[in-house]
């Protein structure tokens, strides 16, 4: 009889020795995911900003240099005079209305932000790979599901064929067995079309070709226990709450600095030089103390105010919406897992009821109480059972690392990675107190 067991679906499908497991796939996908290595050197860029900030205390130097020569004379007498000049100055700021210290909370601000926005592109891409693998894996089932489909129906092609040649069956029993033959070949080829999609994705995603795939891709102990433990669990660890969190602490000190434009401001000023004549040179040195008192600049400053404090209101709604949408995604996913986990206990149970059926029907066929479309029928409710468990426990395994996701654990340290992990606090404590140098950490 066609079909394969209802409880060994997906374990059947790839049951290779020496398999690749889920968190392998999961290890190679941190490494080598394109868009995850984006996102980080987007955060190192974003590193950057805190040495430019740093550069308000630090003091500014120019050298400048000129020569000239110039002629002038009457009467056909000209006289040519050579000037030339070398001048070295330096400024250094003692006060600006405390924007360089709020810039500098601003960027940190700003850096902390993004390492919650790497945090949540590392969930993505782990949960992206996850669906690749268990799709391969469902795919595979599917494609073993229907060869032995169409294996069962060529067995009924035949047997339909031979009581037709012995005068105990009809043309129409063969013709409707042969009918559905071709349907279970179609249904094989759109089965493994799919197969090779799901193969490109993994490719895409993970890095190398879905080879052998281990069945084992169990979630279970990293999932709460309860909706109210993962809406507890998500309120401290999902890193969209965390980044909104760090955005507004960045709009209260970009109020802050704007703010500081309207401070005076201290500066110490510097200069030597030395110039140049046909006679000889002179040189000049001076240094000088400047006090900056803003007292209207167009408006130009409040305005910049305004904007800066409406700015800040909208981060602080903006982190209201990001809780919202972590507790709509946190109890969509809950609903979706437990569902996914009744949909396994029915579908199994729907799937032996009709290979019970399907058996009772081969059987009745044999003593002429069925006909061939009987068995037929059968045959492809069983099959459409078989998918659908096939589905839901795909559908349950997602829906555990969708709800990981949701909760914000799904990430290499929690779930334990056989991988060097990324650290980025390397790259921004290597170029926070930089002063010069063209050369980034790794050399560039």
């Amino acid at each position: 009889m066609g079909g394969v067991s209802a409880g060994s679906l997906i374990v059947g499908a790839l049951s290779d020795a020496a398999a690749e497991t889920i968190y392998e796939s999961l290890a190679l996908a941190y490494s080598n995911n394109p868009s995850l290595n984006a996102a980080r050197a987007g955060l190192r860029g974003v590193d950057e900003s805190v040495p430019q900030a740093l550069a308000g205390w630090r003091p500014t130097i120019t050298a400048s240099g000129a020569a000239s020569r110039s002629a002038s004379g009457t009467n056909a007498v000209i006289g040519y005079q050579n000037n030339a000049s070398l001048s070295l100055s330096i400024s250094q700021s003692i006060f600006n209305g405390f924007q360089t210290i709020n810039s500098v909370r601003q960027a940190e601000s700003v850096v902390k932000a993004q390492r919650e926005g790497l945090n949540s592109t590392e969930q993505d891409t782990l949960l992206s790979a996850a669906s690749a693998y268990v799709d391969v894996i469902r795919d595979t089932a599917l494609v073993s599901l229907q060869r032995s489909d169409l294996k069962f129906l060529e067995e009924q092609v035949r047997a339909a064929r031979d009581r037709f040649d012995v005068g105990e069956g009809t043309r129409t029993d063969v013709s409707q067995a042969e009918a559905r033959a071709a349907e279970a070949r179609a249904s094989l080829n759109t089965s493994l079309a799919n197969l090779n999609t799901s193969r490109a994705i993994y490719r895409q995603v993970v890095g190398i070709e879905a080879k052998s795939l281990s069945a084992d891709t169990s979630i279970s102990r990293f999932v709460p226990k309860s909706i109210d433990e993962a809406l507890r669990l998500s309120e401290t660890h999902q890193p969209l709450i965390r980044q909104s969190q760090h955005l507004v602490d960045a709009a209260i000190f970009n109020v802050k600095t704007v703010e500081g434009s309207l401070l005076p401001s201290v500066s110490v000023d510097g200069s030597i030089s030395r110039s140049w004549f046909d006679t000889g040179y002179s040189d000049s040195a001076t240094i000088s103390g400047n006090v900056s008192i803003p007292i209207y600049q167009g408006g130009s400053v409040y305005s910049g105010i305004r904007q800066a404090k409406e700015e800040l209101g909208q981060t602080r709604l903006q982190l209201d919406v990001a809780r919202d949408q972590v507790r709509a995604n946190v109890i969509s996913a809950w609903g979706v897992y437990q569902a996914a986990e009744a949909s396994i206990v029915a579908a199994q149970a729907a799937v032996e009821a009709q290979k019970l059926a399907l058996e009772g029907v081969i059987e009745e066929q044999r003593v002429g109480q069925r006909t061939t479309l009987d068995v037929l029928d059968a045959q492809r409710e069983l099959v459409s059972q078989q998918s659908s468990l096939v589905t839901a426990q795909r559908n349950r395994i997602i829906g555990g690392y969708q709800l990981v996701a949701a909760v914000g654990r799904l990430d290499a340290m929690t779930l334990g990675l056989n991988v060097a992990r990324y650290d980025p606090k390397q790259h921004y404590e290597a170029v926070r107190d930089k002063w010069i140098g063209l050369r980034t950490p790794d050399g560039r």
